[in-house]
């Protein structure tokens, strides 16, 4: 099957890998990149499968050629007025009963309001919120899906292929989704303070001076109840540097975190913990932090690329 992708930045050159190991053929699109560099970031240094799979990739040189080409588009754009400039000319462009999956963060209102302008169009809308940030490449992601259950039917399989074993579901109407990544990202941001506020405990306290973070993650890893990944990308951390000297503490935010608290306070749900981190994301931004901001912005680097600030 021949599926087309938008957006090949970290995470869509991730997608894109997934689907060549998967057998499928791909008709990408990224004004942004050329084409040999969109070759080396889906492979890096994986010469077996660039020279088994890189003939089963071509390049769309418009937006106009992709859609005469390819009846299903999976979007990997940032959220706002790109995706939905991209999703309203696809739909003018592409035959009747195609699908766009929409892949990133958009807001689910803005994604059911593009579903039903669609929908007069009769070209099919997914949501499907993406999860597992970089190492997603290798282990698979974890997809939550939104939209017409038949059409998600139609290619569960695509699903499947980007996916790590069990990773994926169906969870309900258009937008569903993208809601549930939503509230994914605020946990993420509470989970992430959590962990920092400990870490800077143990490092700066005034008892057990020259405590070994790393070896404490270490045992932490193996059977405490507060075991995660998270963790263990706290472990990479420590094993470089646990001192972080040079590392600024001003830790940046995307919409998601800022929707879900949102979200929370319209339908009167407390979440004091994510308004507590997002407070402690905006004053880093403005005093440059604490060695509490520092451990989460080397863990966002870990899990999802993010740029490290230097001091």
């Amino acid at each position: 099957m021949k599926i087309g992708l938008i957006g090949l930045g970290k995470m869509g050159s991730s997608i894109a890998y997934r689907l060549l190991k998967n057998n499928y053929e791909i008709l990408a699109f990224d004004p942004n990149i050329n084409e040999n560099e969109i070759i080396n970031i889906i492979f890096e240094n994986d010469f077996e499968n660039k020279n088994r799979y890189k003939n089963n990739i071509y390049f769309a040189q418009t937006l106009e050629e992709l859609a005469q080409k390819v009846n299903t588009i999976w979007l990997m754009l940032p959220a706002g007025e790109i995706t939905n400039q991209t999703v309203l000319k696809l739909s003018n462009l592409m035959q009747q009963e195609s699908i766009i999956i929409d892949g990133g963060n958009s807001h689910f209102k803005n994604t059911q309001e593009l579903y039903l302008k669609l929908k007069t169009k009769n070209i099919n809308y997914l949501d499907c919120g993406t999860s597992g940030g970089v190492a997603g490449k290798f282990n698979g992601y974890s997809l939550m899906i939104g939209g017409d259950k038949k059409i998600f039917e139609k290619i569960e399989h695509i699903f499947k292929a980007i996916a790590t074993k069990n990773g994926y579901n169906y969870l309900g109407s258009t937008g569903a989704g993208h809601y549930v990544k939503m509230v994914h990202n605020g946990i993420e941001y509470s989970l992430l303070q959590s962990y920092a506020e400990g870490f800077d405990l143990l490092k700066n306290n005034n008892n057990y001076k020259n405590l070994d973070l790393e070896k404490i993650t270490d045992t932490w890893i193996n059977g405490s109840v507060i075991r995660s990944w998270i963790l263990e990308l706290c472990k990479n951390v420590f094993e470089k540097d646990q001192e972080l000297k040079n590392i600024s503490g001003a830790i940046d935010e995307n919409l998601t975190g800022r929707w879900t608290l949102d979200e929370a306070i319209a339908e009167k749900i407390n979440m004091q913990l994510l308004k507590d981190s997002l407070d402690i994301r905006k004053k880093s931004r403005e005093n440059g932090g604490n060695y509490g901001t520092k451990v989460v912005a080397m863990l966002r680097n870990q899990f999802g690329g993010h740029s490290i600030k230097k001091n």
